[in-house]
């Protein structure tokens, strides 16, 4: 048995020494218990009120956009008076537990399994907002683990969590003298996940901001230090492009093992889970840019947000119209403030921009708004467009960048009008749901209106050569090169569990053998993996016409190999962006301001 410490389970605002005990609602208490994949939770609980006595988990939490469920990780639930017998809790719902007596209630009892190792039947939770356990490390996220008595959703917390003596904490913040983390509210709670066990650690300044970055991987490979050097330029574009930093203390939890899902915003921190391999600059760069994203959430929805972000409902949650502001602008953000601290070239942002339009084009519906895809963030049919808010949601976010630096004679972009808005609103007081586009109007020019109106609660189509143009840019939907390129076709693809699969099949491969649903292997002896995708299919066109080529092939689980000549076709580029080269000069005085920090 390893000996255990007591350590924090959620890292939030510091409590206050006038601040007594008997003040805090109540006090949790968490054991892992790692043999089994679960949590023991105790609460201490003050007397509860009649309308008090239902236990409430979390449908979902801000920011997932997903449904969550908690109470289907629920494996036992227990209720006890002051005297410690058993009073009556059944389970009424999902996500419920009805206290039979809640003024007699003083303590809970409950065990909680984590979501990465559970298998459930449908809406399995990303894993960067679940709840891990293992033998040297585990990830927690507060409503993963945690409820609330109902009516109790905005009082106080306590919290403590027993971990082995050898782990570290990764938090935003860090414990009192007495080792407990405090709570203003269950919605603090969840806005502050821990990342514990065999970690590194490494921290820098940004002016009086510190950062913390808190790395576990799985084989080491993968250090803090090393990586926090390599997110150190960015940083400073983000200081840069901020001005000054909202914050006193951020935390970045990087999680790296056996896969990559992606990432998740918190107010002070963020954390990722990806997939352990060697830090080539390659895959830092991939990093950074989602790290990047990742952090400008402390403008939004840290500093503006609306009041369905500010009192959020885990029992039926709501969607919001401005999912487009949180997460699209966002990513317009993280990738605009690297062109002008000059972390990246024009072209490769240009290159960025063509792949959002691609993606909102090719794989999203386009008559989807962004408004109506904010409202129906939570349900199924929402979440089958959800990827285009980071697409056409930035763009979006690009065009209204760029209308108001013309409007403004070039000298109040979208960064300045959300510095002001940041300075105006802050964390504690939100903007309106319904009245944010006539406000953000009011605050800068009739015309915005009407750019809401079009782009936003409808989904006309992006009028992005028009916009381009007035920064010297060109924008073709489709553009003729006249170079002649090697070809097998139009041909569709799908990703896959088992790998990428032809979904659709040109009559020149099915003419060499290829079926539709056949897995796609290899190129020319090239294995090809999600990382090596965009490289395989330039390089299926980078040769002469004509020549014979190899393709690997797995059709019917049988794996073969086939040989097919290419054919001539026109090149054509498809959403492209480019510098214009007869940009007049007023063109190129308004492209010298947006690629600037103002």
């Amino acid at each position: 048995m390893k000996t255990l410490v007591s350590g924090a389970l959620l890292a939030l605002l510091p409590l206050s020494s006038a601040l007594a005990s008997s003040e805090l609602t109540y006090t949790v208490s968490i054991d892992p218990a790692r043999s089994t994949d679960e949590f023991q939770v105790t609460l201490q609980l003050p007397k509860l009120k009649k309308d008090q006595g239902i236990y409430q988990f979390a449908s979902t939490a801000p920011g997932t956009y997903q449904v969550m469920d908690m109470g289907r990780f629920v494996r036992k639930f227990e209720a006890f008076d002051k005297a410690g017998k058993p009073v009556e809790a059944k389970q009424i719902s999902t996500n419920q537990w009805q206290l039979a007596d809640p003024g007699k209630t003083r303590e809970i009892r409950y065990t909680i399994a984590e979501t990465w190792d559970t298998p459930v039947k449908e809406h399995v939770i990303y894993r960067m907002c679940g709840s891990s356990l293992e033998q040297d490390h585990a990830l927690l996220n507060g409503q993963t683990i945690l409820g609330y008595p109902q009516g109790l959703q905005n009082a106080p917390l306590r919290l403590k969590i027993n971990y082995p003596s050898g782990w570290k904490a990764g938090s935003a913040l860090t414990p009192d003298a007495q080792g407990y983390y405090h709570a203003k509210d269950y919605d603090q709670a969840v806005d502050s996940p821990i990342l514990l066990g065999r970690l590194t650690e490494a921290t820098t300044k940004l002016g009086d901001a510190e950062v913390a970055l808190y790395c576990y991987s799985k084989t080491d490979q993968i250090k803090a230090g090393p990586l926090l050097a390599d997110m150190q330029k960015m940083l400073g574009a983000a200081q840069s492009f901020l001005v000054q930093l909202p914050v006193k203390r951020y935390a970045f939890l990087y999680h790296f093992e056996d896969q990559s899902q992606g990432a998740w915003e918190h107010s002070y921190s963020s954390e990722y889970t990806l997939k352990e391999q060697t830090l080539t600059p390659e895959y830092a760069q991939q990093i950074t840019d989602m790290a990047a994203h990742e952090f400008f959430h402390i403008v939004t929805p840290l500093n503006i947000h609306s009041e369905i972000i500010e009192h959020f409902n885990f029992v039926q949650p709501t969607g919001s119209q401005h999912l487009w502001l949180y997460e699209g602008t966002t990513e317009w953000a993280a990738h605009m403030m690297q062109l002008r601290g000059g972390l990246t070239t024009l072209d490769n942002y240009l290159n960025t921009l063509h792949d959002k339009v691609a993606y909102d084009h090719l794989r999203a519906d386009t008559t989807y708004s962004l408004k109506k895809l904010g409202l129906s963030s939570f349900t199924d049919e929402g979440q089958q467009q959800y990827g285009n808010i980071y697409q056409r949601g930035a763009m979006t976010a690009a065009l209204l960048d760029l209308r108001l630096l013309e409007l403004s004679g070039g000298k109040r972009g979208l960064r300045d009008v959300l510095l002001e808005l940041a300075k105006k609103y802050g964390p504690s007081k939100p903007v309106s749901e319904q009245a944010f586009f006539d406000d953000f109007t009011k605050l800068t020019y009739p015309e915005i209106r009407d750019f809401f109106t079009r782009y936003v609660e409808n989904a006309e189509p992006l009028p992005l050569q028009a916009y381009y143009q007035k920064v010297g840019i060109r924008y073709d939907a489709s553009l003729r090169t006249g170079r002649k390129l090697a070809s097998l076709g139009t041909n569709g693809y799908a990703m896959q569990p088992a790998g990428l699969v032809f979904s659709e099949v040109s009559s020149t491969l099915q003419a060499c053998g290829v079926s539709k649903g056949d897995q796609f292997v290899a190129f020319n002896g090239a294995v090809i993996a999600p990382e090596t995708i965009r490289q395989t299919l330039t390089a299926m066109q980078s040769g002469k016409p004509g020549e014979e080529v190899e393709l690997t092939i797995r059709h019917e689980g049988a794996e073969k190999k086939i040989r097919c000549r290419t054919i001539e076709r026109d090149e054509i580029k498809r959403y492209n962006f480019s510098l214009d080269p007869q940009a007049t000069p007023e063109q190129l005085a308004l492209r010298q301001v947006w690629q600037k920090n103002l």
